[in-house]
């Protein structure tokens, strides 16, 4: 019988808490979270040609795709002037992190399952160094993004078409809760292929069809002047608004290029959308490491 006055470093017990979020015990672990941090950074372009540059190429091709399908094939106006290459670029740099956060978390206990087997450490240290690692990732991805700005800026003549907005100074929290939602949905998800493997392979499916029903290559005002003409279904339209990608893009392009939708509710809404799906997250992923190495 252990007494009360005996202090132990670690007591290996049943876990009794509903959502079981040890901060002090993920800080005790931070070093093995910055290895993993690194792990993730080094090992993705590893063994390729291009490496790092994969982190430029990307989001510049995609871009490049979409202002020639979209601006000018189909006609899709940016508003207000805009570069449609900037106006893509915008929407896909933010998309890339969220996902990235969502399928880097998606396939944790698949993934690790040889890790998780053999040794003891706080679980939810590997999808939350996902996440950080992909802060990487997109800090580059956004300074390729401001050296575009620039140059459309003080090098052409839309200059006059793209200003800053004040409310720039938000950028930091909508990137955070980017990452609690991609890290939600990815706990979730990952909770559930432990039982239902085929989930795996519907994740980059979906997450596909997710891009294209979150605004990130045409403004939100175009999908309300289709639902207003009778030409978008307005469940259709419902959805692709209040999706929080939606605005979370939506409002990154306000404050980046004076265009798209600012809405205070709407960020709230996101905000309280992100918290829930995370705790919920949490709640299943806590749940589903007791017993997932029988099922993996």
């Amino acid at each position: 019988m252990i007494s009360k006055n005996e202090n132990w470093l670690y007591v290996i017990s049943p876990k009794h808490k509903f959502i079981d979020l040890n901060f002090k015990e993920i800080w005790r672990y931070k070093d093995l979270m910055i290895l993993f941090v690194k792990r993730n950074v080094v090992t993705l372009y590893k063994q390729t040609i291009l490496g790092p540059l994969w982190y430029l190429i990307q989001p510049l091709f995609t871009s490049v795709i979409f202002t020639l399908v979209f601006n000018n094939l189909a006609n899709i106006s940016t508003g207000n002037g805009v570069p449609s290459f900037l106006f893509n670029l915008a929407g896909i740099t933010l998309w890339n992190y969220f996902k990235e956060c969502l399928v880097g978390t998606s396939d944790t206990f698949k993934k690790n399952q040889s890790i998780f087997g053999k040794v003891y450490f706080p679980r939810v240290i590997m999808p939350i160094s996902v996440v950080v690692s992909n802060l990487i990732k997109f800090g580059i991805q956004l300074l390729v993004l401001i050296g575009f700005y620039i140059y459309f800026l003080f090098f052409t003549n839309q200059a006059t078409q793209i200003f800053p907005q004040i409310e720039l100074l938000l950028l930091p929290v909508l990137v955070f809760f980017m990452g609690i939602l991609g890290l939600g949905f990815g706990m979730i998800i990952s909770s559930m292929t432990t039982k239902y493997r085929d989930l795996s392979y519907l994740v980059t499916f979906g997450v596909q069809l997710l891009m294209y029903a979150s605004a990130v290559m045409y403004p939100l005002e175009l999908i309300k002047t289709k639902v207003a003409e009778d030409r978008l279904p307005q469940l259709a339209g419902l959805f692709i608004e209040y999706n929080p990608m939606t605005t979370i893009i939506e409002t990154f392009r306000y404050i980046v290029l004076g265009v798209g939708e600012f809405s205070i509710p709407k960020i709230i809404y996101v905000i309280l959308i992100s918290s829930f799906l995370f705790l919920i997250g949490l709640i299943i992923f806590n749940k589903t490491e007791k017993s997932f190495i029988d099922t993996v």
